[in-house]
């Protein structure tokens, strides 16, 4: 429950009131995390929240991405490097991929809206570095294909690394509800463009994460091309507060998220539940 003090090195603001924190340990550094849990982020004086890691780095850097939706987010949002924040974790379920057997059964298909690209921003580099070195090594793979969605252009995240994914051999599309005069991508919902995704739907996987509506209608559009449910997972962030299940703050039906999630197959239960308002 005590938190590790981390200082702030670099800050990066990655859309408006989306800003990227990379923090190092001054001391004891937190384990080792796998790609798709979180942290539980202290601003001391403010108090905390759940942050889902988008990167680390050697000698205990972690990242995470942070959008500005109250105080603790605001003031995390305003750090500066050299400012020290706390940090508990990880927590949660991943995405699975270090197992390293996606890609050898089938294609990956993953499917992001907004800042729900950030969970799983690490993933995805593993999965294109993962294949890069298996068509090197001449072994089967299968293809990452990553449908990428936003409200408006000027939300889309981390431009730079959909570029390095695209250029590693990941099958990119990106679409924006809002188009300005200057988009020259898709437009529509994320949903719209699942069947030019370039994907094969026997042996494909599916991670999926954004908005719980944009979640629950691309899982239902995946079933109905062929993908089986159980190869399906989505990301579940519902009021998560101590992380480690005690508060029953992020019950969600039979799940707690903190522990259960935020990765869980899309079971009949969890299609159930991504229905039910959060309250």
């Amino acid at each position: 429950m005590a938190p590790l003090p981390y200082r702030v090195t670099e800050t990066q603001e990655e859309a408006p009131g989306v800003v990227t924190i990379s923090i190092s340990p001054l001391g004891t550094a937190i384990p080792a995390h796998r790609h798709g849990q979180f942290n539980m982020l202290t601003a001391f004086g403010l108090g905390e929240s759940a942050i889902s890691l988008s990167g680390s780095g050697p000698e205990g850097k972690l990242v995470h991405t942070v959008r500005d939706v109250g105080p603790v987010t605001s003031a995390l949002c305003g750090a500066r490097p050299g400012d020290v924040v706390g940090v508990r974790g990880p927590f949660g379920t991943g995405w699975g991929v270090e197992d390293g057997s996606f890609l050898e059964e089938g294609d990956v298909v993953v499917v992001a809206g907004g800042i729900g690209l950030a969970p799983l921003r690490g993933a995805i580099s593993a999965l294109v570095a993962r294949r890069s070195a298996a068509l090197e090594a001449r072994t089967r793979s299968g293809n990452v294909c990553l449908v990428i969605g936003a409200r408006e252009p000027q939300q889309l995240i981390f431009g730079d690394d959909l570029a390095r994914w695209a250029a590693g051999g990941a099958r990119v599309t990106v679409t924006v509800d809002i188009p300005d005069a200057r988009w020259r991508g898709g437009v529509g919902l994320v949903t719209s463009h699942l069947g030019a995704a370039g994907f094969e739907v026997e042996g494909a996987t599916a991670l999926i994460c954004g908005p719980e509506i944009m979640m629950r209608f691309t899982a239902r559009g995946l079933v109905d091309a062929g993908v089986a449910p159980e190869r399906i997972r989505v990301a579940l962030e519902r009021n998560m507060q101590c992380g480690l299940a005690w508060c029953g703050h992020c019950q969600l039906g039979p799940l707690l998220v903190c522990r259960d999630g935020p990765v869980v197959p899309y079971t009949d239960v969890v299609a159930d539940l991504l229905v039910q308002r959060e309250r």
